[in-house]
């Protein structure tokens, strides 16, 4: 109950305690949940009480996995669209509900998702830089549209760009790039 952390796994308990049986893990968590003292919000996911991060709880459902996308975009104001969906980069690709919250899980490659490169932790979250999300995102989608790119730093852009060993993306940030110089040398 001391961890700073808001969201708990079945197994960051047992680490936590220093219990190497999961099971009596899982039955000191049940009790913990019927006396109040936790909240269950997926099966093996506890929260210490309703005012934990959202963020967190996306991040430890599918691991590896970091907060990207529209999410990022939207809050560095790259896009004017709000969603309500938390969007992840995750091996899986999924849309859940937990607590009411929607949750989209988008898969990316192995060795995209491994590369912590321009992903930042936050409040025990890791989330994506606005050049990693306008990357991740380039990376999933043949076309995209973005509102507004006068905010990413494109040395950090053309920085992360190995990251993702694809040659369609290279085009494609290219063409960004010229589009963003065009309308900014008026």
């Amino acid at each position: 109950m001391r961890s700073p952390m808001t969201v708990f796994t079945t197994k960051d308990i047992a680490l936590l305690w220093g219990e190497k049986n999961e099971t009596k893990a899982r039955v000191r968590l049940s009790n913990y949940v019927k006396i109040g003292k936790l909240i269950r919000v997926r099966r093996g996911i506890y929260v210490k009480d309703k005012n934990y991060d959202r963020y967190e709880l996306a991040t430890r459902i599918f691991t590896p996995a970091y907060i990207s996308f529209e999410t990022v975009l939207t809050r560095a104001g790259i896009n004017f669209q709000y969603y309500e969906n938390i969007f992840v980069a995750s091996y899986i690709t999924r849309d859940i509900v937990v607590d009411g919250q929607n949750i989209s899980f988008i898969k990316m490659k192995d060795y995209v998702l491994s590369d912590t490169s321009g992903i930042e932790s936050v409040q025990d979250a890791p989330i994506a830089t606005k050049e990693r999300a306008f990357l991740d995102r380039i990376c999933i989608s043949n076309d995209y549209h973005f509102d507004h790119l006068d905010v990413l730093d494109w040395e950090k852009v053309i920085e992360l760009l190995p990251i993702y060993r694809n040659k369609r993306m290279n085009a494609k940030v290219r063409k960004y790039f010229e589009y963003y110089n065009a309308h900014n040398a008026i």
